[in-house]
């Protein structure tokens, strides 16, 4: 990801002064080998590289520190919770809902926990959704499952005072609200319109986007699981090719936005020659297309395997912006570049008369509805305990999030400006432009 120099203003929103000591048995000394509560001034830089001679800290560019604070400012008896799931599921999204849960009931003694069902929609009352009460008896083996028990669906965050009105009527004062940029988007709006009332509700977001594209967000759960799941997929493609005189194996991988996955998988298969990625424009035909490096290749190799992220190339397919189409959370809805790119090679190596074998995966679907690998679980086991801590607090309009390995609360306001997408000018790319050995940039006017 860039730089970004930019001057923040990282404070977090509080509901009120936290008066209530916290039920939790920590220490506030260090040095005494027991688990400690968290200070407010604790901070970690959010920059942390710089050149030679620039000013490395800034009061501002610090994140504040999550996990539990000493004093809280909810009655954890008088708490009445929810959680909501929302977007494209996620690997990973039942041990955030199980971890909520459990850090509500067993370590703060909260008994009133609901989740929403199917996303925002469940907050509309005209959609019928009744929410499920959560315990740890219903919750305690679904983080062995993929999905998510609550249901999911996209849209119906812009339905802002109607999804407050359903929260005053359950009287909720605490929201857990598991989503990407489009949801955590709602989150902000549904933050905003709460302050305008005078409500104390506290919002607090956990990043859930399997593309691993959220702004402050190091990595987002479900991406890990993603990564090794795409690398078997990689794999199988690069042992059909490799048996097949000439044999393609085109991979499409999760990526509307950012080619995270894809670069990740390539650089950990090593198998990889061409990798596609919405950063990084191309051209198919021409002396630098695409294509014809791929003719080059197999004619020296006579096999190649190819990476594409979904969101990659299609300025190819999409010609007139006025027939982009949009989803119900606001999204492009993106042409099929796989299949484009599986046409578009066949035709062209027919042209050149060469003989060719072409297998095309596109394990998407599988990899979203798996449960979530060790990594993941255990990054959704903190995120959960931490978003739980932050609403104890009072703390409300953030994200819980995990940067430069620590886990920190970020304004939900920063995290949906716009999407992190992997530098074409950083190590990460030139890292797997070495791995794959194809073009810096194939493109015919550079």
């Amino acid at each position: 990801m860039k730089r970004d120099n930019r001057d923040f203003d990282f404070t977090i929103k509080t509901l009120g002064p936290r008066k209530i000591l916290s039920p939790l048995k920590l220490s506030t000394k260090i040095g005494d080998s027991k688990a400690n509560f968290v200070d407010d001034n604790e901070r970690v830089l959010y920059q942390i590289d710089h050149k030679k001679g620039e000013k490395i800290y800034s009061e501002k560019n610090a994140l504040e520190i999550a996990g539990p604070r000493e004093k809280i400012y909810f009655d954890p008896t008088k708490v009445r919770a929810a959680i909501v799931t929302c977007g494209g599921l996620s690997p990973g999204l039942n041990n955030v809902i199980r971890s909520i849960v459990y850090t509500l009931w067993y370590l703060y003694g909260t008994r009133s926990i609901f989740g929403i069902k199917y996303g925002y929609h469940g907050f509309l009352p005209e959609e019928g959704h009744e929410p499920i009460v959560l315990t740890p008896e219903v919750v305690s083996d679904i983080h062995n499952l993929g999905g998510t028990i609550l249901g999911t669906s996209r849209g119906g965050g812009d339905r802002t005072e109607d999804i407050v009105d359903t929260l005053e009527r359950m009287n909720i004062n605490m929201l857990f609200v598991i989503g990407g940029d489009g949801t955590q988007k709602g989150a902000r709006d549904i933050t905003n319109e709460i302050e305008k009332r005078g409500l104390k509700i506290a919002v607090v977001g956990i990043p859930k986007t399997i593309d691993n594209d959220l702004y402050f967000v190091d990595k987002t759960f479900g991406f890990d699981t993603a990564v090794e799941k795409a690398v078997e997929a990689i794999q199988s493609s690069h042992t059909e090719a490799k048996a097949a005189y000439n044999g393609v194996g085109l991979v499409k991988l999760m990526g509307r936005h950012s080619g995270f996955i894809a670069a990740h998988a390539t650089l950990a298969t090593n198998l990889v020659n061409f990798v596609l990625i919405p950063e990084i424009p191309f051209d198919l035909e021409g002396p630098n297309g695409f294509l014809t490096h791929l003719k080059n290749r197999l004619l020296h190799k006579h096999h190649a395997v190819i990476v594409v992220a979904e969101g990659a190339g299609q300025d190819l397919l999409i010609k007139d912006p006025k027939d982009i189409e949009y989803d119900e959370s606001g999204n492009i809805k993106l042409k099929d570049i796989g299949v484009f790119l599986k046409n578009k090679i066949a035709e062209f190596l027919k042209r050149e008369g060469i003989k060719h074998k072409i297998i095309y995966i596109d394990p998407s679907y599988m990899i979203r509805s798996i449960p979530a690998n060790s990594s993941d679980a255990r990054l959704c086991a903190r995120l959960g305990q931490n978003a739980v801590h932050a609403a104890m607090s009072g703390k409300t309009g953030l994200l819980v999030s995990q940067v430069n390995n620590r886990m920190v609360h970020v304004p939900i306001e920063y995290v949906v400006e716009k999407r992190k997408q992997i530098d074409p000018d950083g190590d990460l790319w030139r890292d797997v432009i070495e791995t794959t050995g194809q073009p810096l940039l194939m493109k015919n006017e550079q």
